[in-house]
């Protein structure tokens, strides 16, 4: 074969060979064992190689697809693995120079012209010689050319292509910076390197990091850029430059060029001659025509941060903040905005401002961060050199003011921290454009001029300069400017800040504050206010601003000192004489004709600065002994009541008057304080010993009726506006907000002292304020300042609603009323039948009360019984043709009352209310609904009935029964869904059907429960009940297949609810057999005619299946039901007639039984799926196991049912979030199985444990099997055991604590550590080795558990899953510590090995969550608490352990000598007689976890 193939070589040279042919030949010369060259792979690679270098020095002519496939051929030669083996086995292989050449050609081609002829397979062959580490170093040991690829490379990739070519481009880029970063490090010439850097990589990669920064090529979607890569790339390019531009050995340079020569390093040695490596790199950043014209700018910006960032890096460290400053200017030199000033150039847009103050963020970010301004140093050493650049920076922000830009308030901010002289003589400026004058709206923004206005304020007071602050503030307010355009000055962010400043402050700067601005008031804007709209307008901000200062200072009590006492006082007397009472009085003198706006912005000043003083006078009285309030009753009118606080001190009465008039043309501010004024004053009259008074009674009813009166008209426009609490933000928009947030803030005080009406009005406004829909609800939410329905809401949700018995009252009226009303606008045809038969659902207002208090005054006085005239009429109506019918809309109308009536606490309602309710609801239950509103009535009713059972289970529930008897109900509730069921379009395995069951089963069986709770009318009730049930005939007759198709299928289930409720409750009642002696006998044959008739309908709601009829699985809760009852009916009777007849016990529903079991067995394993089918399930064959009588007689029903059970615990598709929910069940039928069932059948049990932990099912990976086994046991273990079936279970532990211990060894070795497996283990074993307290005899067999518990790793886990892993751990020692102290005392060092372990981890935990996050931190507390615990437990055996405190001791203090604040320390002594321990005792070494308790 040799021969065959020894000229392979020749014919790829041969002129005569086509290139197919070579090719071909080529290929298979590679990929062949069988053709032997001598260096095959050198000439196979050197053919390709010549061939293309012939073609482009044009010395070949070739086809493109020719071209293209030697291009393929080579990637393939150095993408294949043979080759990889070759060089990793030591053989050579040269590359030649002009395959590189021709490589880099073709990719500037590429960058160039966007040729992408071949480009693919080009970069695939330059990746596959960069990946390989003996090919790359022809570009690794020739500089030039990595420069020259790197530089084309990344001139293509600005190009900005797409397609497959990106990721293949970005991955050589990605490889070849790798490469470079190498040659970079090994690099002896920096001049060379910073040379390669400047003048040919730094422009092209500047432009590309920012396309990677902005995210060009990183969206989702075929060939782009992944994101880690695009960060990897960006890091690299950073690293060049800081390996190239920003050397060490460069550090000389920079100082000659940058410092003067004294301070530089004149030595400049080998770099003499590269002078100014900093002009160099600016040169090149702001060149023109490396990038498109459109990016340029940007590039430029975005660089300007990067090259300050890596130049700090570099050089920046102590001595060297100088230097790093320098080249601060030069290269803010390179932003636009630094020109501005000199070259006047027209101001740039929105978006170039925010570009390049961000980037001016990132550089004065830098200064402060790094601490390179020093303003001692900067003055004494530097001529200010510093802040002068700060300064001309600060004047350049200030003159082009850019509030729209939240970067621009975040650089002054800055500014103001570096040294607040920098902006100080701009001030007043910078307090205009950034705070007063500035129009901020977005959130961003907002934000950051918080920030601003904080950090100026903290500034100032911690100078104690807050006044010279102030008088700045005043200046600003007071110049001559159009004040309506204004903001207001006060809003939340700025009060907010303010209010965090004021109350840090000493009680004498707020003073001289409070007098700066009284002086300001009264000199600037008293003397021209009149007539003067601006001059109003602000007076009202000075009047906001006062008010803030006021109400947030620090308040007076008797340890301050007496002249600020004095002081205060006497500031409180000058404001209210000059200043409030000039004010008010100026309102009675309007200028002729009255300006509407100053007017209102004139009251609204004059009547804040009256409730602001009202309200601090009244805090100081209370607070401070020593203060003494300004004296001067009301004059006027009003003389007779002045023992009662006045509204304002020394204001005459009848000046109110004239300002209520005022103030009602306006919902504005002046209203609000206004309301605030007289809710003071009430306030002030409860606090007075005479509040009774008749007199003062009346003034407290006067002033709650004003209140509610001043703002009753605005709140029936249901404005849709948000407030944000503070009082200088109140406007005609957000009056209605304010006033509705003043009466529901103080409703516990107004509701006492309104008339009947006005406590209606406020509980039909609170229910129409309430959002009733759940979009409504959700845009109240996203909300974030107060609304309308947010107060509504908080009132509805709030503890004390209840409590205010008037208000409460009135709200439920009027949810009565709205239902009532809704209800009505369904009447079809004439209501004057339905008024006469249902009179109390048209009563109006509290009449619906009267009604019901009137029928029960005559059922106590008269002895009138007048339960049947209601339900006769519910019923008469529910048979016939319901007049109310509810369309969609009505019923979506309803759903939100119901709603609002479902958080509200209608458990503790009154009787007649508790009536009312009751009857509303139910009669809203059975109204008919649209026939095509299945889904929402279904929604509907479900409420309605969840609220009735709610109502059944309060306070007044036997009120009802006054009314109606429970059998009524019964009958009106099953008669009305009956007739509704038919026209349902919806399917019996709905899941909103299905809950719906459960709601009318729970509704139905609370009925029941609570006529068995009263007693009232056993026989009677449950007569009528079961009468009603039997007549219900198109529902339990058995049928042909078609009439059968035309039945109700869901009435069928309605009836079987009901009746399995019946069979529940009065089968329950059966078998404690607490009945009265009339009823002994009756209801045990009522009970047993609804277990027939349950029978019967059990058996129409099957259908055919394998091996028997086949019932629902939402219908098996009836089943267990049926069989309960039947149980205690039979055992009820034991010793009757029928039991001496038969001789045993008689099941009229034995193959219904048999059936449900047979298909239970089968579909056990699908039943998992839904945990309520399974828990029916379950509960079934547990009482079907407890009678005997109904087994089949074929098989043993303990083996069917055992392995049923193993089969469904060894499935992997089973849930493992059922288990605990179904645990209960499974431990019943578990017990009831054990219970009966045989010695034989035990050992069945014990035999599948120990096969289940076999450690072979490891091996074979069926961890199924194995959690199965380690169930079963667990199960076993919660039984009651006992005689040979305890011994078999004891006598088998040993071997079941030996696998136990392999297989969580097996689990543990694992990586992730299956805690699924290990879990259980630890359960089992801690219960294992409780109840073998006294059966566990060899000692061996306990210390076992050592070894399982060594081997639990509680290293690199989850929170959640640390926490029960070291729960189940800890509960493993204590039970050793607690049933077997004999064994832990001699396998000691075992157990405290393992104690250590548990005490350590919790330590480890414990100092990771000090440092990080402390979302996780109670999970480690109650592991700490566990652990203390545990050592109290220890301690209580003192002197057994005494001989090891000292080995404890010692390692306690060797970990807690490893971290430097150790999380937990033993609060108890483990020996309190040796002189070790007081050393755990030391608080100084870190906090004690469970200290928090």
């Amino acid at each position: 074969m040799a021969a065959v193939y020894s000229g392979i070589s020749l014919k790829l040279k041969s002129k005569t060979t086509s290139w197919e042919d070579k090719l071909k030949l080529a290929h298979f010369a590679w990929i062949s064992h069988q053709c032997f060259l001598p260096n095959k792979e050198q000439v196979l690679l050197d053919w390709a190689r010549q061939s293309l270098v012939a073609f482009y020095k044009k010395k070949l002519e070739l086809k493109e697809d020719v071209v293209e496939r030697l291009w393929i051929y080579i990637d393939n030669i150095l993408h294949s693995r043979k080759l990889q083996n070759l060089l990793k086995n030591g053989k050579t292989i040269n590359l030649q120079i002009s395959l590189i050449k021709v490589i880099n050609e073709r990719i500037a081609e590429f960058s160039d012209w966007g040729s992408q002829r071949n480009i693919c397979a080009v970069l695939r062959c330059c990746q596959g010689i960069l990946s390989t580490p003996a090919l790359a170093v022809i570009y690794t040991a020739r500089q030039e050319l990595m420069v020259a690829l790197l530089n084309q490379l990344c001139r293509s990739a600005c190009r900005q292509p797409e397609g497959a070519v990106v990721a293949q481009l970005f991955e050589v880029i990605h490889l070849a910076l790798g490469h470079y970063l190498l040659i970079q490090q090994q690099q002896v010439n920096p001049r060379r390197a910073f040379g390669d850097v400047t003048g040919h990589l730094l422009q092209p990669y500047l432009v590309l990091r920012h396309l990677l920064s902005e995210g060009t090529w990183t969206q989702a979607g075929q060939g782009q850029l992944r994101q880690a890569l695009s960060r990897d790339i960006r890091n690299q390019i950073e690293a060049m430059l800081r390996g190239g531009v920003f050397q060490p050995e460069l550090l000389s340079s920079y100082k000659g060029e940058l410092l003067d020569h004294q301070e530089g390093d004149t030595k400049m040695g080998a770099l003499k001659s590269l002078l100014a490596p900093m002009d160099t790199v600016i040169t090149r950043l702001v060149e023109a025509g490396y990038c498109e014209p459109s990016l340029h700018a940007t590039v430029v910006a975005n660089s300007v941060a990067l090259l300050y960032k890596l130049f700090l890096d570099s050089y920046f460290k102590e001595g060297n903040q100088l230097l790093c400053f320098q080249v601060l200017p030069r290269l803010f030199g390179c932003l636009r905005i630094s020109h501005l000033q000199e070259e006047q150039v027209t101001a740039l847009s929105a978006s170039d401002w925010t570009t390049e103050l961000l980037v001016l963020e990132q550089l004065l970010n830098s200064v402060a961060n790094n601490n390179i301004y020093n303003i001692a140093a900067d003055r004494i050493r530097h001529g200010e050199v510093q802040f002068c650049f700060y300064r001309r920076l600060a004047e350049l922000l200030i003159n082009h003011s850019q509030a729209p830009v939240p970067a621009w308030f975040r650089c002054l901010k800055i500014l103001i921290s570096l040294n607040h002289l920098i902006l100080e003589p701009d001030l007043d400026d910078l307090l205009a454009s950034a705070w007063i004058d500035a129009e901020v709206t977005e959130f961003r923004t907002r934000k950051a001029q918080e920030a601003l206005i904080h950090t100026l304020f903290q500034t100032y007071a911690k100078l104690r300069q807050v006044p010279l602050l102030f008088e700045e503030v005043l200046g600003v307010i007071c110049r001559p400017a159009a004040e309506a355009l204004r903001q207001p000055v006060l809003t939340l962010g700025p009060t907010t800040v303010l209010r965090e400043c004021l109350l840090e402050l000493s009680p004498s700067q707020i003073l001289d504050t409070w007098s700066l601005v009284l002086e300001k008031f009264q000199s600037l804007v008293l003397p021209s206010l009149w007539s003067d709209a601006d001059m109003a307008l602000k007076s009202l901000s000075l009047s906001s601003l006062l008010h803030c200062i006021m109400f947030n200072m620090r308040s007076l009590d008797s340890s301050t000192p007496l002249p600020v006492i004095r002081r205060t006082q006497c500031t409180m007397e000058r404001m209210l004489g000059e200043l409030v009472k000039p004010l008010l009085t100026l309102l009675l003198d309007p200028p002729d004709p009255e300006p509407e706006l100053w007017l209102q912005k004139v009251s609204d000043s004059a009547l804040l600065l009256s409730y602001t003083w009202v309200q601090v006078d009244t805090m100081l009285n209370l607070n401070c002994s020593q203060y003494h309030s300004v004296s001067g009753a009301p004059t006027g009118v009003a003389l007779e009541i002045s023992s009662l606080p006045p509204l304002l001190p020394g204001v005459e009465t009848q000046l109110w008057k004239e300002i209520e008039k005022l103030t009602a043309q306006f919902n504005s501010l002046g209203r609000y304080c206004l309301e605030q004024l007289y809710l003071q004053r009430m306030k002030r009259t409860l606090l007075l010993t005479s509040f009774k008074s008749q007199e003062a009674l009346q003034t407290l009813r006067s002033d709650a009726a004003y209140i509610v009166d001043s703002g009753r008209e605005s709140l029936d426009q249901m404005t849709v506006a948000s407030w944000d609490g503070q009082v200088e933000t109140v406007n005609a928009l957000t009056y209605p907000v304010a006033h509705w947030h003043l009466m529901v803030s103080n409703l516990t005080i107004l509701t006492s002292y309104l008339s009947p009406d006005d406590v209606r009005h406020l509980a039909s406004v609170l229910l129409r304020m309430l959002p009733m829909s759940k979009a409504q609800e959700a845009s109240a939410d996203e909300e974030p300042y107060i609304t309308l329905g947010k107060i509504s809401k908080g009132v509805l949700h709030s503890p004390l609603f209840p409590e205010m018995q008037s208000l409460h009252s009135a709200f439920l009226l009027c949810l009565i009323e709205r239902c009532s009303s809704i209800l009505c606008s369904g009447v079809q045809g004439d209501p004057t039948l339905l008024s006469q038969q249902l009179p109390w659902l048209f009563e109006k207002d509290h009449m619906v009360v009267a009604h019901w208090e009137k029928r029960f005054a005559k059922v106590e006085t008269e002895n009138i019984e007048c339960r049947g005239e209601v339900a006769q009429n519910l019923l008469s109506l529910v048979k016939s043709d319901f007049p109310i019918r509810l369309e969609g809309e009505q019923l979506e109308s309803l759903l939100g009352p119901l709603e609002v009536l479902s958080t509200l606490h209608l458990d503790s309602v009154l009787p007649p209310y508790h009536v009312s309710y009751f009857l509303l609801l139910l009669l809203m239950a059975v109204a008919k609904v649209e026939r095509t509103c299945s889904s929402l009535a279904l929604k509907f009713w479900m409420t309605c009935y969840q609220l009735l059972g709610y109502l059944q289970r309060g306070r007044s529930a036997r009120s009802v029964l006054k009314v109606v008897y429970v059998s009524d109900i019964f009958e009106i509730t099953l008669t009305s869904l009956l007739k509704a069921s038919s026209t349902l379009l919806i399917e019996m395995d709905d899941p909103s059907w299905l809950e719906f069951l459960q709601v009318i089963g729970t509704f139905l069986e609370q009925l029941l429960q609570m006529l068995i709770q009263i007693k009232l009318s056993l026989v009677l009730n449950f007569g009528k009940i079961t009468a009603f049930l039997s007549r219900c005939k198109p529902h339990t007759e058995a049928a042909s297949s078609r009439e059968l198709e035309n039945q109700n299928p869901l009435g069928r289930q309605l009836l079987l609810v009901s009746l399995s409720k019946v069979c529940q409750v009065l089968g329950a009642f059966v078998k404690e057999r607490r009945q009265p002696q009339e009823a002994s006998a009756a209801l045990p044959e009522l009970l047993q005619q609804t277990t027939l008739q349950m029978g019967t309908v059990l058996q129409l709601c099957s259908a055919p299946g394998p091996g028997g009829w086949h019932l629902p699985s939402a219908l098996l809760p009836a089943v267990s039901t049926l069989l309960e009852a039947d149980l205690s009916q039979h055992r009820s009777n034991e010793g009757a007639e029928i039991t001496q007849e038969t001789g045993g016990m008689v099941f009229f529903h034995t193959a219904l039984y048999q059936d449900v079991y047979s298909q239970i067995l089968l579909e056990l394993p699908v039943l998992t799926g839904n945990v309520q089918s399974f828990q029916a399930a379950l509960q079934f064959l547990t009482l079907f196991f407890s009678a005997p009588e109904i087994h089949p007689q074929k098989d043993s029903v303990f083996i069917s049912l055992f392995h049923s059970m193993r089969k469904v615990l060894a499935d992997p598709d089973m849930p493992v979030q059922v288990t605990p929910e179904i645990k209960p069940y499974l431990e019943a039928l578990f017990a009831k199985m054990l219970e009966m069932g045989t010695t034989e059948d035990f050992r069945l049990v014990m035999r599948s444990v120990l096969q289940g932990l076999d450690i072979r099912n490891t091996w074979k990976a069926e961890p199924q099997a194995v959690l199965s086994a380690v169930t079963l046991l667990e199960l076993l273990l919660t039984c009651p055991l006992s005689g040979e079936k305890a011994r078999l279970l004891w006598r088998a532990c040993p071997q079941i604590v030996t696998a136990l211990a392999l297989q969580n060894r097996e689990a543990c070795q694992e990586q992730p550590v299956r805690l699924t497996v290990v879990g259980p283990i630890l359960d089992v074993l801690a219960a294992l080795l409780r109840q073998g307290e006294e059966a566990i005899s060899n000692p061996h067999h306990v210390s076992l558990a050592f070894s399982i518990l060594l081997t639990v790793p509680l290293d690199h886990l989850k929170p959640p899953d640390y926490g029960n892993t070291f729960l189940k751990l800890h509960n493993v020692l204590f039970s050793i510590l607690q049933c077997h102290p004999k064994v832990m005392l001699k396998a000691i060092p075992s157990f405290l090995n393992s104690f250590n372990r548990l005490v350590f981890s919790v330590m480890h935990e414990g100092r990771q969550k000090d440092k990080g996050s402390t979302e996780d931190l109670p999970v480690v507390l109650e592991c700490a608490r566990l652990v203390e615990r545990m050592y109290s437990h220890i301690a209580a055996r003192a002197e057994e352990v005494a001989v090891f405190s000292p080995f404890m001791v010692a390692q306690y203090m060797t970990e807690v000598q490893k971290g430097k604040s150790p999380t937990i320390l033993p609060l108890q002594i483990p020996c309190q007689d040796s002189a070790h321990w007081p050393t755990l005792q030391k608080k100084d070494e870190g906090p004690v976890l469970w200290r928090s308790r």
